[in-house]
């Protein structure tokens, strides 16, 4: 009897939680269904404020929920609907300026390059654009250099000191622990093995990671002395000499302008909109304005299309979403622009460090196939390396922004390998096999000199493929490709003088070349692609997944976290991976 009560109270309970849910799925569809139409207003002298401490995408997504058509998204918060907004702001008599502050900006160089571009243009409307901050980071201060008044707090701090990146070697961690990563690899520069091999850093990678580095640096030095009216000599003497390290030495140096408390700075905005300081500031989030400025710019209408189709994370095999490149999403996406008859030209915006070789091919193939149909043109963000390349490479123009991270025009197979560990915990493997290659890899057999041939010889292969590729793509000689390959890496800037891309520019100039090649003047944008999900499905991993990663980043700390997912990651690629070689954490 207390089994059959059990088991009833089970019931009744899996049918009140299926109740709740579902009752709970349409308060969340008319929530978020009403949501769109209290998009905010914008009033007389506002400001609008940029505080960017939010993860910025290319491309914010368009995501379909098959069943749950109320719960799709369509998020206006991806880097150029924040341009959008900032150029827009420069045509809005109720916005009478633009506020930075205490950002911690979470995007890339690129990024931050686009938007600090986008911030240039919105000067030239005569408003005004004013920074503060407590801590000024080196992304945060490249962005607000472009103020014409810039506050740091009289306890606050900046960094200024260069550029540098952090490579992890675990070559004796594996001996240590017996579990090795079985590697082939081919270009002398494709390290993204390399700290598997190695417990230091090989000549060929401090080389070319001093070299981007460099270029880098160059670039940011080059803009903030046109800003801030300090030579670039100037500029590299102070990062050498941390002379910015106090808000004193800052000021000193022509840094900043203000040593000041964030209630001076509000005070000093109230006097340029032409308010007494008993007024209170009309301030508007960006986001909120993205979602504005998007309102009155998706009013206009063309019969013309350009579909700008962004290809944005690691390549994998399969679907992708917002932070993944799947052939599934892109190669859908490609295949809607190329059969659309209003879409006249196509601007692939990369943004991958690559992946998988297998999703990379089937993107290019895709490629290959719209481009018989109508022009594509690559835009290029903060990466576009190795697989991100390689579906890059056959457009018919690549555009590149100087600090964009490309090339890495090299391959790599990785396996796991615990032989040693479980010979020290006493556990053996033994196999029975009806054909003497039925066994091409075992976790707790070390490779033989067979079965590493057969993975050398496909990995040989993929090379072959992407430098054929790359060969007929850039028009250049099998022996050209050759020199400038090698898993070597290149930024925007280099890139252009050996060959690999045609243009420096932004995703503006990309569309701009993609309406000259299909010669029209007047078009709008179709963003793609649009991402499927199933909630079902979400709804049963949700728990576990998030409980997970909440439990290890709480235990082993953020930093440690994501040290823990890098290693992870790379012992679960499967496939021949065209990866670039190491974290693009730049500091």
């Amino acid at each position: 009897m207390n089994f059959l009560k059990r088991v009833l109270s089970t019931v009744v309970g899996i049918i009140v939680f299926l109740v709740i849910s579902f009752f709970g799925l349409i308060f969340l569809g008319a929530l978020f269904g009403s949501a769109d139409n209290n998009i905010v207003q914008v009033r007389t002298n506002s400001v609008l404020e940029l505080q960017l401490d939010f993860p910025i995408n290319d491309y914010a997504g368009k995501t379909n929920f098959k069943e749950y058509t109320f719960l799709n998204e369509n998020e206006k918060n991806g880097l150029f609907n924040l341009i959008d907004a900032i150029n827009y702001a420069a045509t809005d008599s109720n916005i009478q300026g633009i506020s930075i502050t205490n950002n911690m900006v979470d995007a890339g160089i690129s990024q931050v390059s686009a938007l600090r571009k986008a911030l240039l243009n919105f000067k030239e409307s005569g408003k005004f654009i004013v920074a503060y901050a407590d801590i000024y980071s080196q992304k945060d201060y490249y962005l607000s250099s472009v103020a014409d008044t810039i506050y740091l707090n009289p306890a606050g701090m900046m960094e200024f000191k260069g550029l540098y990146s952090e490579q992890l070697y675990f070559k004796d961690f594996q001996e240590k622990t017996g579990v090795r990563m079985e590697v082939v690899r081919l270009g002398k520069y494709k390290s993204a093995v390399e700290p598997f091999l190695e417990s230091e850093m090989s000549e060929n990678n401090r080389e070319q990671i001093y070299s981007y580095l460099n270029s880098l640096w160059s670039t940011l030095k080059s803009d903030i002395s046109e800003s801030r009216d300090i030579p670039v000599e100037s500029l590299h003497q102070i990062a050498d000499s941390l002379l910015a390290r106090t808000p004193k030495l800052a000021l000193k140096s022509g840094l900043i302008d203000r040593i000041g408390y964030y209630d001076e700075y509000l005070n000093g905005i109230k006097n340029a909109v032409g308010i007494s300081s008993s007024d209170n500031l009309r301030f508007i989030t960006i986001e909120d304005y993205a979602e504005h400025a998007a309102t009155k710019l998706g009013s206009k209408y063309s019969k013309n299309k350009i579909a700008v189709i962004y290809a944005q994370g690691e390549i994998i095999y399969g679907e992708g979403d917002q932070t993944t490149v799947g052939q599934g999403a892109v190669n859908r996406a490609l295949e809607s622009a190329r059969n659309d008859d209003r879409v006249k030209a196509v601007v692939l915006r990369v943004n991958s460090p690559g992946g998988s070789a297998l999703a990379s091919e089937l993107i290019w193939r895709e490629i290959e196939l719209t481009k018989q149909v109508k022009p594509v043109i690559v835009s290029m963000g903060d990466l576009a390396a190795s697989g991100g390349y390689y579906i890059a490479s056959n457009a018919n123009e690549i555009i590149a922004e100087p600090t964009t991270i490309t090339g890495s025009i090299g391959v790599f197979g990785v396996l796991p390998n615990g032989k040693e560990l479980a010979d020290n915990l006493g556990i053996n493997a033994e196999q029975v096999v009806t054909n003497k290659n039925a066994v091409t890899y075992s976790f707790f057999e070390r490779l033989d000199d067979n079965q590493r041939a057969y993975i050398k010889e496909g990995v040989l292969d993929i090379y072959e493929l992407f430098s054929t590729r790359v060969s007929q793509g850039r028009n250049l000689t099998r022996e050209q490709v050759e020199t400038i390959a090698q898993g070597r890496v290149w930024t925007g800037q280099e890139a252009l003088n050996i060959g690999l891309v045609d243009q420096l520019g932004g995703l503006d100039l990309a569309i701009q070349r993609a309406s000259e090649y299909a010669q029209i003047e007047d078009f709008t944008i179709k963003e793609l692609p649009v991402f499927e999900k199933d909630l079902d499905k979400m709804l049963q991993d949700f728990g576990l997944v998030k409980a997970k990663e909440t439990i290890l980043k709480e235990e082993m700390g953020a930093e440690n976290y994501e040290t823990y997912k890098r290693i992870k990651a790379l012992t679960q690629k499967k496939g021949i991976q065209l990866l670039f070689p190491y974290s693009t954490n730049i500091n």
